[in-house]
């Protein structure tokens, strides 16, 4: 049986406007899973550990955030926020014996560049290591 796994990632606007804006279709041609849905938000500073869990309560068995470099925070220290949020979040996983690999931060340079999509790869291959959620289908 093949493995496809739902990823959610959400992306700063800065970090990824110009990445998105170019449309899936080159993401694609430069390998980019079909399988990642992208949720842009103003500011990766402003997600709540609430909306990240959340994702993996409605089926994902991955998410990910793309942030500004954490010197270079469009918004000051947002990236920064979002970091010590996704590890609050591996470390909650941990505690239920779920594998804290299946959220991940990510500080990218704004602008369309390779390291966007091989983050995304990352993440793809490391979750189709680890196969389907254990919280998948425990929600409803």
């Amino acid at each position: 049986m093949t493995f496809t796994p739902d990823i959610q990632a959400f992306c700063c606007h800065y970090t990824s406007q110009q990445t998105i804006a170019e449309g899936k279709k080159g993401l694609k041609d430069d390998g980019l899973p079909a399988n990642i849905t992208f949720h842009r938000v103003v500011c990766t500073g402003k997600l709540q550990v609430s909306t990240l869990l959340k994702a993996f309560e409605e089926g994902a068995d991955g998410v990910y955030v793309v942030g500004c470099p954490e010197d270079k925070c469009h918004n000051v220290k947002g990236s920064q926020r979002a970091a010590k949020r996704v590890v609050a979040i591996k470390k909650a996983l941990a505690e239920l014996a779920v594998e804290p690999e299946r959220i991940e931060m990510f500080h990218l340079e704004r602008g369309f560049h390779p390291e966007f999509v091989e983050a995304a790869q990352l993440m793809n291959k490391r979750i189709t290591d680890l196969g389907p959620c254990p919280f998948k289908g425990e929600a409803k």
